[in-house]
């Protein structure tokens, strides 16, 4: 079974499972995962790990602060009842503010913020999805939770669309941000367009489309160049290598004597990583196995 990340950019329209599922089929595989959901209308960086890098996702996301980048845009004077527009429309106004004051606004929302996520979103309330909620027409109330803005940016306007440049930490909503930049200018709005360019060490710079995975595909072609190795995106864990009999031992779950400091370490024997451990008390022990 082939193993690996795909730093899959993905088009708008379509669900990040569907995605996911259609690059593990071309791998030969029903194992993988994916980090960071996007939204359906969302486009961007979506890395998915296909067989044995699944068992890495909760250390990739553990060890990197899940800092997210996006770009996106927003039409002033509607609103729709999911807050872009794909949504059903459920006000208007004719207040369009000016870009001089959009930009007085924004350091407002710059920092660790209070956000209250949209009602179609994936957040639990007593137990049910909102976005479930929202489709049986039943409002929901979403407690705020905090979010850290680190960077947030006016950059142009082009026709209707007023385009914008957001870092964020995980867990933040940009539907939210864009609903947030118009209530601060006393006005409502929809996004047209979101697009994701960085998602922890995943980069757009690195991504590939799935149209030209299919394209290869469906050529033949092997699509073995764009994926990466389970390993990657793990670079900020210490290495830790392991002789041949440790290695065995390792694998098999046993404990490994050893002087290295504390903490988690990608353990290799050679250049074959085999798994992620943590030492303490002297000993690496086996967390996750390859």
């Amino acid at each position: 079974m082939k193993s690996g990340w795909v730093i899959l950019d993905k088009d708008s329209g379509l669900f990040s499972r569907t995605a996911g599922g259609k690059v593990a089929r071309m791998v030969g595989t029903k194992k993988f995962g994916h980090i960071g959901t996007l939204d359906p209308m969302a486009s961007g960086v979506l890395p998915i790990a296909i067989g044995d890098a699944t068992k890495m996702i909760p250390f990739v996301e553990e060890i990197n602060p899940s800092v997210k980048e996006y770009l996106f845009s927003l039409q002033f004077g509607f609103e729709t009842d999911s807050l872009d527009i794909t949504g059903r429309e459920i006000a208007r106004n004719d207040i369009i503010p000016s870009e001089s004051y959009v930009k007085s606004v924004l350091p407002k929302l710059i920092g660790k913020i209070s956000q209250i996520p949209p009602q179609y979103s994936a957040v639990h309330v007593d137990g049910v999805r909102a976005y479930d909620a929202a489709r049986q027409g039943r409002a929901v109330e979403i407690p705020p939770r905090d979010v850290d803005i680190f960077e947030l940016e006016f950059c142009g306007i082009q026709g209707k669309s007023w385009h914008f440049r957001v870092r964020c930490s995980t867990g933040t909503y940009v539907r939210s941000i864009s609903r947030d930049i118009a209530k601060l200018c006393g006005t409502i709005a929809t996004v047209d367009m979101i697009r994701r360019t960085v998602s922890g060490s995943f980069d757009i710079k690195s991504a590939v489309k799935l149209d030209f995975l299919e394209n290869l595909f469906n050529n033949n072609a092997s699509i073995d160049e764009k994926l990466m190795p389970v390993d990657f995106g793990l670079g900020d864990i210490p290495v830790l290598n392991l002789v041949d009999k440790d290695a065995e031992f390792y694998k098999s779950g046993g404990f490994i004597e050893t002087d290295a400091t504390d903490g988690l370490k990608r353990a290799y024997n050679g250049d074959v990583f085999i798994g992620i451990g943590v030492v303490s008390d002297g000993k690496l022990r086996p967390k996750r196995t390859i």
